[in-house]
């Protein structure tokens, strides 16, 4: 029943995606005459560079916690 139910919205979410590509965004067209598009672009690359390392840097954090608390519990069954 789950997977039923996530087909049927990932199948209507696709309609809806597909709706959308006639229309032309004038927003967009003006970024990207002005050139500030690749302002957008680069704001959001370093927004996504920055989440990046942010989560490797907690994932080396934990890893380190779990060593050593892995060797903290070895000693006890020794």
């Amino acid at each position: 029943m789950k997977r039923l139910l996530t087909l049927i919205v990932l199948m209507l979410s696709f309609v809806a995606v597909r709706a959308q590509t006639g229309k032309n965004v004038e927003m967009a067209d003006a970024l990207r005459g002005s050139g500030k598009i690749y302002v957008v672009v680069a704001t959001i690359a370093i927004v996504f560079v920055g989440l990046a390392i942010y989560l490797f840097s907690i994932d080396r954090r934990l890893k380190k916690i779990e060593k050593e608390n892995y060797i903290k519990n070895q000693s006890y069954f020794v």
